[in-house]
């Protein structure tokens, strides 16, 4: 059986997969369960659009206030991608 994915599907792919990356900068920073977060994103073809549909779920996820498409994120951390990198920043609130 082949398993066709849809625009909509690689979006949710996407934003999951940015939540999981998220979390990940969050421990590795020792910041607290409860601590509230401000998300930088740098903007990219490919993710722009899962990023704006699904920004309340990722803020949700990872407790974020805010979430920012940018040009450029000062000092962030660099996620790579298959054919793809981003860089995020992740400043306690």
């Amino acid at each position: 059986m082949e398993v066709t994915v849809t625009e909509e599907l690689r979006r949710e792919g996407v934003a999951r997969e940015l939540v999981n990356r998220i979390q990940n900068i969050r421990k590795s920073s020792g910041f607290e369960i409860t601590d509230k977060i401000k998300i930088t994103l740098s903007k990219n073809p490919q993710t722009d659009d899962a990023v704006n549909e699904y920004k309340d779920y990722i803020c949700n996820q990872v407790l974020g206030t805010s979430l920012t498409l940018t040009d450029n994120v000062e000092n962030g951390a660099e996620l790579n991608f298959d054919d793809f990198s981003l860089y995020v920043s992740v400043v306690k609130e």
